[in-house]
């Protein structure tokens, strides 16, 4: 019997051929997210909700955990910043609070390098979920995180990371800390229930139902005061939001443009429609 793979979803078609002769493993992908924005719809803000995510195998996770603790030295040899100071962009630019003995041009120059280092990290990719909010009156967290946990299973069940070809992978997720209780209900149900309408281009009216089969496990949450890679996840979705909604700050100084950096780890399969790897709903 023949097996076909079924159509594809969301773009996630481009498959990189396993090495001949290579022993193909399984892998479990790490997906560590962190937002920009909020998510309310009354007296919010912000009118842009993001999620960003960094996601790394678990077979290089102490590698590039060395890497950054080996870069978060550099930036106290070089810029004062302590090992237990957390990086935070909202505060780090307008709330320095004891980090203001730090110069504000030596704080962007930290973010800058923060993005640079990232893409360095040859085996990690990274993608963007941005929420328009204005106009919408639908849950704003569910929608984003939907769309976000979505394309993550189907860039793994489609084998757009690196080394993914020949073998049914899995994914973890890997958060911080706000609403987690609502995040680990909402992945609960959509392992079992996740309508997505159709594209009308390939198939009729109606919706499929894209269970998370390959995530496993409840989101595992973390405090970003204690996790190097979620600090660096904050810079990356701070840069996101810069990019549709930068403050005065950063627009003088170029840094809507640090997310553009990112050009060895935009995981492009998950949207169709950006390089950068940006669902935009």
């Amino acid at each position: 019997m023949r097996l076909v793979m079924p159509l594809p979803i969301f773009g996630t078609t481009q498959k990189s051929p396993a090495e001949p002769g290579r022993l193909i493993t399984p892998i479990m992908y790490l997906m560590y997210v962190d937002e920009s924005g909020d998510c309310g719809l009354t007296n919010s803000p912000t009118r842009y909700f993001v999620l960003s995510a960094i996601v790394i195998q678990e077979s290089r996770w102490r590698e590039m955990l060395q890497s950054l603790y080996d870069f978060r030295r550099a930036l106290r040899d070089t810029k004062g910043l302590k090992l237990r100071e957390e990086i935070h962009c909202t505060e780090l630019i307008n709330k320095p609070g004891s980090l203001k003995r730090i110069k504000r041009n030596d704080r962007l120059d930290i973010m800058k390098k923060c993005i640079d280092w990232l893409n360095d990290q040859k085996y990690a990719r990274v993608f963007s979920v941005i929420v328009d909010k204005q106009g919408k009156n639908e849950d704003i967290f569910e929608l984003a995180w939907k769309t976000l946990l979505t394309r993550f299973h189907n860039t793994i069940a489609y084998a757009n990371f690196p080394d993914g070809a020949g073998f049914p992978h899995t994914g973890m997720l890997i958060s911080d800390n706000t609403e987690g209780e609502k995040l680990r209900m909402l992945v609960r149900k959509l392992r079992h229930y996740n309508p997505i309408p159709n594209d009308r281009g390939l198939y009729n009216d109606g919706y499929r139902n894209i269970k998370l089969t390959r995530m496993i496990e409840d989101p595992v949450l973390r405090d970003s005061k204690y996790s190097f890679i979620h600090q660096i996840n904050d810079v990356l979705a701070y840069c996101a939001r810069q990019l549709v909604e930068p403050n005065s700050y950063m627009k003088r100084k170029g840094g809507t443009n640090f997310y553009k950096r990112l050009t060895n780890v935009h995981c492009t399969p998950v949207s169709g429609h950006s390089r950068m790897g940006i669902v935009r709903l």
